[in-house]
């Protein structure tokens, strides 16, 4: 028998093991988890007792995972995806409940309670997987990305409300009822009392807190607030992970949210991942075996009716079939709250337990298959939808609707902080850009603030065609991607041999190899940064200006061969820190309801926060320059200059007050 150090050191050990391998293999950790937890666990090796301390401690995973929910939880972006949200997404989980509940009482001869449970647990789909691969895809922005996100915000929402509802099935069938009532009736009393009272204690106690400057007493702080709530939902008999979620409600509605997420990051994916090891060790592979025929009913039966479901949801909601396919592709498999559900359910007795098992395999293989179904889903919509090669060329239409007028301009692919600057400086010139981005807050920003952005894939041979770049003076890769720089230098070279490309990166890595590709012009962040600094010392020395550009021509054209290399040290990886406080800009509409409205900006005073107001555009005027007595009026769009928190600060002053 082990002792807890042994133990510790096995999880430990295995866990590291599972999750370096996923991560090489580009598969999410949380399988890694969940594969630990199988063969260390009570019923393959045995190395991991299931002891109830266990089970109490994987509790918390789910805590912090409901108090990120939380935190991302915000009714401005509610109001904006209400359609997918409230529409497709209430329209998904209710319907897979509901086929769920009619299929499964004659195929498995279970009550409708069993049946909503299973329903419930197989409506989640995988955030985590499905968040991280539209991201790596840069599809987050297109219309089945924000469908995909708008469904997922939902699902998140609905396991606050079933994790009230499943507890309060386990009761006598007719006692169900008046559970219910009280158990809704309890979670609204203590939501409305601690939204009403909570928002500005919070508030004026995390300012306290804050003004202490002690990174160790915010992190102790924002678990106390965590657990804490946890604690009183728990006391007043509702769930742990509600508590959690009204937790980062609260934090969510201060301009310390940003600081949070940080910093509660590392405690969330610990505990999380020792949830999924504790989910893995209630896998009995024996049974699983005996029961493979369930198993594969189960997982061929639960993705394919969630194909079916979505997809034919989608398509009653507008969208054409390669969307609404693409979509149901992405969500098909389930998801970690499915779960959470499913162990709730268990330890209460709602779903019998010779079911359990082969639901319990059948959602973890179908989370493992799922990355293969989102890499593959392109290919698979091409066959299938006809209808999506209209509706790519709909897209390369309205670039080039948007950047036909343009002639002799700089394409400029990328429109981040470097990409903005580069942009201003052209612009400064008289000379006109295009932009191409694949991030849609920026692009809807920069946009409404007045700038030459458009939304579009510069990988893509036929968007810098769209883009003008047979007209176009000259091509500029603002980010420091060398494979993305690559794949744009290639098609530049063969639409346009003669046309100059310059790109940035970050050192010297990819120098010679962006040069070989036909760049006329690699700028190295790391080495133009040094050859500054090292060309403003030699003139505070005294060596002649002449001299010095000499010496910065010679090390530009030798492709900075003097600064090749250099020793590496623990400080290195810090360097990137420093980037959360650079000020940035920040686009905020001016909605019905703000608190601005009629003020003016020395009354708002956006200053004490350490905000400036660069511009204000307005419908009947190209922009309103920002003096003190502007009056904010309804339409209006601020741009606001300032660090990442100052600016949440600012925006909630702007709408708020």
């Amino acid at each position: 028998m082990f002792d807890t150090l042994q133990l510790v050191l096995i999880l430990l050990a295995t866990a590291v093991l599972a999750v370096v391998v996923f991560r090489q293999l580009r598969l999410p950790p949380l399988l890694g988890y969940l594969l630990v937890g199988i063969v260390i666990g009570p019923r393959a090796l045995g190395w991991i007792p299931d002891t109830s301390e266990t089970r109490h401690l994987a509790e918390f995973g789910v805590v912090f995972l409901m108090f990120s929910i939380g935190l991302e939880f915000s009714l401005p972006k509610l109001v904006t995806m209400r359609s997918f949200v409230f529409g497709l997404g209430s329209a998904q989980v209710v319907s897979t409940m509901v086929v769920a509940i009619l299929v499964a009482g004659p195929l498995l001869g279970i009550d409708w309670r069993a049946g909503f449970v299973l329903g419930s647990a197989l409506a989640m789909s995988s955030t985590a997987i499905v968040s991280k691969m539209l991201a790596e895809r840069l599809e987050l922005a297109t219309r089945h990305g924000r469908q995909i996100i708008g469904v997922l915000l939902f699902q998140d929402l609905a396991v606050v409300l079933l994790l009230i509802i499943i507890p309060a099935l386990a009761g006598e069938p007719g006692a169900l009822l008046p559970a219910l009532v009280v158990a809704i009736a309890k979670a609204a009393l203590v939501l409305g009392l601690v939204l009403f009272f909570g928002q500005r204690l919070m508030r004026a106690w995390f300012h306290v807190v804050a003004m202490q400057k002690s990174s160790e007493l915010f992190v102790l702080n924002v678990l106390l607030m965590t657990l804490g709530l946890a604690y009183l939902t728990d006391l007043a008999g509702l769930s742990r992970a509600l508590g959690a979620f009204i937790a980062g409600m609260l934090i969510s509605e201060t301009e310390y949210r940003y600081h949070v997420e940080a910093d509660i990051k590392p405690f969330r994916d610990v505990l999380l991942g020792l949830f999924f090891v504790a989910v893995g060790m209630q896998l009995d592979l024996h049974t699983v075996l005996d029961q493979y025929a369930w198993v594969v009913l189960f997982l061929v039966g639960g993705i394919a009716l969630k194909i079916v479901l979505i997809a034919a949801i989608s398509r009653i909601a507008g969208n054409d079939t390669g969307a609404a396919l693409r979509t149901a592709l992405d969500l098909a498999q389930a998801g970690e709250f499915g779960f959470v559900l499913l162990a709730h359910a268990g330890l209460l007795g709602l779903l019998p337990r010779e079911y359990i098992q082969p639901v319990l395999a059948a959602m973890l293989l179908s989370m493992l298959m799922a990355p293969f179904m989102i890499e593959y889903s392109e290919r698979i919509v091409r066959h299938v939808s006809g209808a999506e090669w209209l509706s790519r060329a709909m897209e390369l239409h309205d670039i080039a609707v948007r950047t036909m007028a343009v002639d002799q301009h700089v394409v400029v692919c990328g429109y981040g902080r470097s990409g903005q600057n580069v942009a201003r400086l052209l612009e400064a010139e008289k000379v006109p850009i295009i932009a191409l981005d694949l991030d849609p807050v920026r692009v809807r920003e920069a946009a409404a603030a007045g700038a030459s952005v458009v939304y579009g894939d510069a990988g893509r041979r036929e968007v810098l065609i769209a883009a003008g770049l047979m007209r176009a003076r000259a091509l500029v890769v603002t980010f420091a991607d060398a494979p993305s720089a690559l794949k744009i230098l290639s098609h530049a070279h063969e639409l346009r041999p003669e046309l100059p490309v310059l790109v940035r990166t970050v050192d010297d890595t990819d120098l010679d190899q962006l040069k070989g590709a036909g760049a006329a012009e690699v700028v190295a962040e790391v080495m133009e940064g040094s050859l500054m600094l090292a060309s403003s010392t030699l003139m505070l020395l005294g060596v002649p200006l002449s001299r010095v550009l000499k010496r910065i021509r010679a090390t530009r054209a030798t492709r900075y061969s003097l600064f090749r290399g250099f020793f590496h040290g623990a400080t290195d990886e810090d360097e990137d820190k420093s980037e959360k406080m650079q000020p940035r800009l920040h686009s905020v509409p001016v909605t019905a309801g703000a608190h601005a409205i009629g003020r003016t900006l020395g009354e708002l005073d956006f200053r004490t926060l350490g905000v400036e107001v660069t511009a204000i555009r307005r419908r009947r005027a190209h922009g309103v320059a920002p003096a003190p007595e502007v009056r904010i009026e309804e339409g209006d769009v601020v741009v606001l200059l300032g660090v990442e928190e100052s600016l949440a600060a600012a925006e909630m002053r702007l709408m708020q007050g």
